[in-house]
Order: structure tokens, then C-alpha cells, then sequence
């Protein structure tokens, strides 16, 4: 159970210098766009999980708001600003740079921006990697692609070497942009930091682009994951019922959670069936999914499969996982098994059979962020921006039931976000699909 412990945010000391966008926030009584400081956000949305807790109101764990403050730690003119992306690609990246840029250049008034390239390795001079200086004008029209200018890539690097480019360039702010690797990396080089007694700020903007951060509300660019996902289920469903025995499989992202899978699934509601991560199922046998399927394309004629790839995986023969440069296992292929073992049952039972395959995985993770997540991206820069600027340091910011929150780093990689096979998310995808509760 998250408590009130869990949630305090760190900053660097008192803020006493007068925000620039101070003039523009306005009186109380007259504006609501600035942080009312004594103010908190509840952590539970519920009356029966705030009464179970037994503790007064002004105990109950709750968050700190995000967004401006009338009083900020840093002096605008003489900080300099780091941003970093880590990982995988995901849509939306640019736009978070992008925003962070005008925000603090437009609105601060800081007049050092400097992007590493390549991820953490371009903190190590190893690796040869230039700064790039990111200005209004370099970063204008970025949104309109896909990808990140700054580049990036996996993998742990040495925090103190992180620490040391951070004080050669005089760095004040790091923005990291990245996923849970990401954010225990950042975790790292706080903890570096701390050790020197530096006063530089690490705030982070969460991605992953299988919505597998908690207590979110939603990851930047997976709306626009999932409505191209829902852009190969529908060609999928064209050429399963274009061909006679006609099975369409898709393999969409998520490792862990198969948010992509269901959402895209409910999005087109063409699919048959629905394989994820948090959901195990059985193969063979009277109840399991290559009969029940056998039999639903000798029903109907064709069927819609959909499988996250971190699906399955105990049916996944060969060598043992290895690991990529960030620790993740690396997954054996689902789909590919799965297309050969529907195709093996189906000719087993003389059942005529005409498998189609698609695996979009890095046509998705590539595009540019819809109009949606473009805006959505967009206000968590913002946000990203303030808290740095106000001092908060080891936190992301994040959107929480429909409010802007601060959220230490701790707590973000405390656990992952799944699907939950009891709730409602699931229980739509079930009735959207007809498949079985379970298969075995």
C-alpha cells in the first residue's frame, strides 16, 4: 500500500526568486493556472480505500501538484539546461523536446539548452558523442517527425561519468525522457549528485509505449501506438475473410502489459481473440485456444488474432532469453510460433487454412504522435519545466486522474502497470471478442 511517505517529493532548497510567468498567473481570486502550494491531490479516488486507511484527512496520502510556481529555485539567467532520451523509440519524443525548449527559452528566459546525443553514452567521452544546442529555431518543425533528434540508445552507463559531464557543462537541470531503465538511471546519478553536494535538478518525463508506468494515467504516445495498431487489425480482418480458411495474426507490443493489444482490439473490434501477457493460456487440449480456434474458423470461415509479444512465452521453445543492453529478457517470438503451430493443428484436422502474419512493432514505434499525444506531450513538458524550475529534483511528472502530478522516481519503478484479468478493461475485451474466459 502506497503511503503518504511514498509521495514526498525533494527539492534543493526554498524558492525566493520571482518567477517570470509570476505577471501572468495572476491573483487567486482570479486565475486557477498557478500552483496553489498548501494544496495537495488525494491519492485514493474511492471512500471505501480512504476509510480503510483510518487516519484524518490532512494524513491521507496524497501528491503534490504539478505546474507553475509564483516563486522558483533557480535563477533563469544563469541556468543551464541538459535533456537526454533513453530507450526505445516511441511517438512523441520530439514533441517533448520541443516543448521543453520553448517553455524554458520563451517563458524562463534560459538562454543554455544543450541536447546529449544517443542516450546516456553521450555523457562519456568514449563514445565521441557532441552536444547539440537546441534553440527555438532547431527545434521548430521536429514535431512533424517521428523518432528523436537527439537519438538514443539502451544500456546502463557510470553515473559519476555522467556526473562530471553534467558539472564540465555546468548543467543545473537534466531532463531524462525514457522508461523505467531510464528513470533508475536518473535515480543514479541523484544519488551521484547528492555525494558532491551539487545543486542540480533531475526531473523525469515518463515513456513507454506500452502504458506500463503506474499510478498514470496514460503513457505519451500510446494513443498513437494503438491507433496504428488498429491499422493492421483491420488489414488483417481484410485478408482473413478474403481467403477461404483466412486467419489474420497480428503481433503488437507489450512485453509485460498488453494495454496495446486490448485497446487497439476494442478500437476495431475485428478481432476474434486476444492473447496477453497478464492472461496465461494453454495451446493444446479439448479447451484450448488451437481447438477453439479450429473450431471458430470452420464456423465462420476466418478469424482475427491478436497477441502482445510478451505473450505466451512459457510455449516459446528454444534457447534460453538472453538480455538486451538495458537487462530486458529478451522474448522469444510468439507470433512466429504461433503461426506455425495454428498451421500445423489446422492441417492436422484437414481444415484448409490461409494464415496471414503482420508484426508492425517498429512501423508504430516510428511515427510521429498523433494530434492527440502531440498536445498531450506537450502540457507534460510544460509541467516538466515548472517542477525543475521550482527545484523538485528525483521525481516525473505525470498526469494522475486528469490532474498534473509530481512523482517521485521511486515510487514510478516501484512496480508495472498491467492489465488486470479481473477488472473492466479486460472484461470488455472479452465481450468485444467472444473468446473464452480462459483457454485450458
Amino acid at each position: 500500500m502506497v503511503v503518504s511517505a511514498d509521495l514526498a517529493v525533494r527539492t534543493l532548497g526554498p524558492c525566493r526568486i520571482d518567477s517570470p510567468l509570476a505577471p501572468r498567473l495572476g491573483a487567486r481570486e482570479t486565475t486557477q493556472h498557478s500552483v496553489v502550494e498548501e494544496d495537495r491531490i488525494l491519492f485514493d479516488d474511492t471512500l471505501s480505500m480512504a476509510g480503510a486507511r483510518g487516519v484524518p484527512l490532512e494524513q491521507l496520502p496524497s501528491l503534490e501538484p504539478g505546474g507553475p510556481r509564483k516563486k522558483i529555485y533557480f535563477d533563469p539567467a544563469k541556468t543551464r539546461v541538459g535533456i537526454v532520451t533513453c530507450g526505445g523509440l516511441c511517438p512523441g519524443l520530439n514533441d517533448v523536446i520541443r516543448g521543453l525548449v520553448l517553455e524554458l527559452s520563451r517563458h524562463y528566459g534560459v538562454r543554455r539548452i544543450v541536447g546529449f546525443r544517443n542516450g546516456y553514452r553521450g555523457f562519456i567521452p568514449e563514445f565521441g558523442e557532441d552536444v547539440l544546442d537546441l534553440t527555438p529555431e532547431v527545434v521548430m518543425h521536429i514535431d512533424d517527425e517521428g523518432g528523436t533528434i537527439l537519438g538514443t540508445s539502451r544500456g546502463k552507463q557510470d553515473p559519476e561519468a555522467i556526473v562530471d559531464a553534467l558539472e564540465r557543462l555546468n548543467i543545473n537541470i537534466l531532463f531524462v525522457i525514457g522508461g523505467d531503465g531510464t528513470i533508475r538511471g536518473a535515480m543514479d546519478v541523484v544519488a551521484e549528485v547528492e555525494r558532491r553536494g551539487l545543486k542540480v535538478a533531475v526531473v523525469g518525463i515518463p515513456k513507454t509505449i506500452d502504458n506500463d508506468i503506474p499510478y498514470i494515467d496514460q503513457s505519451f504516445g500510446f494513443q498513437t501506438a494503438m491507433s496504428e495498431a488498429t491499422k493492421s487489425i483491420h488489414a488483417a480482418s481484410v485478408e482473413a475473410r478474403s481467403a477461404p480458411g483466412g486467419i489474420g495474426l497480428v503481433k503488437l507490443m507489450g512485453r509485460h502489459s498488453g494495454f496495446i493489444a486490448c485497446y487497439s482490439t476494442l478500437a476495431k473490434d475485428d478481432a476474434d481473440y486476444v492473447l496477453i501477457p497478464e492472461v496465461p493460456f494453454t495451446l493444446d487440449g479439448e479447451h484450448g485456444f488451437l481447438e477453439n480456434l479450429r473450431h471458430r474458423v470452420q464456423e465462420r470461415g476466418h478469424a482475427v488474432v491478436v497477441v502482445a509479444e510478451g505473450a505466451g512465452q512459457e510455449h516459446v521453445e528454444g534457447e534460453e532469453p538472453g538480455r538486451d543492453a538495458s537487462g530486458n529478457v529478451r522474448f522469444g517470438d510468439i507470433g512466429r510460433l504461433l503461426r506455425r503451430k495454428i498451421v500445423e493443428h489446422l492441417d492436422a484436422h484437414g481444415v484448409e487454412n490461409n494464415v496471414r502474419y503482420f508484426d508492425p512493432s517498429y512501423a508504430i514505434r516510428s511515427v510521429p504522435a498523433n494530434p492527440y499525444d502531440s498536445a498531450y506531450c506537450l502540457r507534460l513538458a510544460h509541467a516538466a519545466v515548472h517542477a525543475a524550475m521550482a527545484g523538485r529534483t528525483e521525481v516525473i511528472v505525470a498526469r494522475r486522474r486528469r490532474r498534473f502530478v509530481h512523482i517521485p522516481m521511486a515510487l514510478a519503478v516501484s512496480r508495472r502497470n498491467h492489465v488486470d484479468p479481473l477488472g473492466d478493461l479486460w472484461m470488455s475485451v472479452l465481450e468485444a471478442t467472444g473468446q473464452p474466459v480462459r483457454f485450458g
